[in-house]
């Protein structure tokens, strides 16, 4: 009896390593603040619960359908061939479960906020795994996943009020921008193997020093955006504050990498997004609160 629960259990903690499940840390904290702000305080613990199943549904449906399409890319390439599929770890059996339960929360979880997030949950569905396939056929890809977290902040505030909201859409944009930004970052990484795959990331088509530029032009669009929600939703200083540090972190960000220095990657990619998250959430909770 041992043995058969332990074997299901870590398959499925192979799977969440597959996924990368902890960076859902990353789209979590805008939803959450929208959330707040569209509450104009904490929304109830039942909204709250069901944005958060409805988030972690999404981005893991979305992340495994991501390794089962790019099984095979992923397999040629030196950086990801350690992936769980093309190393045998996880079956695409497996996978596919996952994908299908992870799916269903997402679906429930809209069904148990209000009409408007049920009936647009099939399209943010669409949405999460059709980017998959948008890197081989368009350098807009990083948008398309700068749209899949995007989505996050809209959701958070249909939740709550259970309509679209302008400054939802505005704060969507400025999450859309900044995911866009760090993902041209991190496919400096496989530039060289992009080339010779033909894939569409915008490094592989343009050269990092341009992509780069592209980044930084996306990041400071997200500043406007965080800007331009405050002044629509009537946030404070405190919220300005939280605006400044984050602008600060999206620089040291971009500082941390360039055309031929790519060594530091993943402390862009993986702590100053989390630091971007998250001053996000606790500046917009202390601006609504006090």
């Amino acid at each position: 009896m041992k043995t058969v629960v332990v074997a299901p259990l870590r398959k499925l903690g192979i799977i969440l390593d597959m996924i990368k499940f902890e960076h859902t840390i990353f789209a979590l904290p805008f939803a959450l603040s929208s959330a707040i702000v569209a509450a104009n305080g904490i929304p109830r613990v039942r909204i709250i619960v069901w944005i958060l199943v409805a988030m972690v549904g999404a981005r893991s449906a979305a992340m495994a359908f991501n390794r089962i399409a790019d099984a095979k890319i992923d397999a040629m390439n030196p950086r990801t061939a350690s992936r769980a599929i093309p190393h045998g770890s996880v079956s695409v059996g497996a996978a596919w479960a996952f994908v299908g339960v992870s799916a269903a929360a997402l679906v429930l979880a809209a069904y148990m906020l209000n009409p408007l997030a049920f009936a647009l949950s099939p399209v943010a569905l669409a949405a999460v795994l059709v980017y998959s396939y948008t890197k081989r056929f368009t350098s807009l890809s990083h948008l398309c996943l700068g749209l899949c977290l995007g989505i996050a902040p809209v959701g958070a505030w249909i939740a709550v009020r259970g309509s679209i909201g302008f400054g939802s859409m505005v704060l969507s944009a400025g999450v859309i921008f900044w995911t866009a930004g760090f993902d041209i970052i991190y496919s400096l990484q496989d530039i060289d193997f992009d080339k010779k795959m033909g894939l569409f990331s915008l490094p592989s088509r343009i050269g990092a020093g341009r992509a780069l530029l592209v980044s930084r032009l996306l990041h400071a669009g997200m500043i406007a955006m965080l800007i331009w929600f405050g002044i629509l939703t009537g946030r404070g200083a405190i919220y300005d504050i939280g605006v400044g540090m984050v602008a600060l972190f999206l620089i040291y960000e971009q500082s941390l990498v360039s055309p031929r220095d790519i060594s530091r990657v993943n402390a862009a990619f993986f702590t100053m997004n989390g630091c971007v998250s998250f001053a996000m959430l606790v500046f917009v909770m202390m601006d609504v609160l006090l």
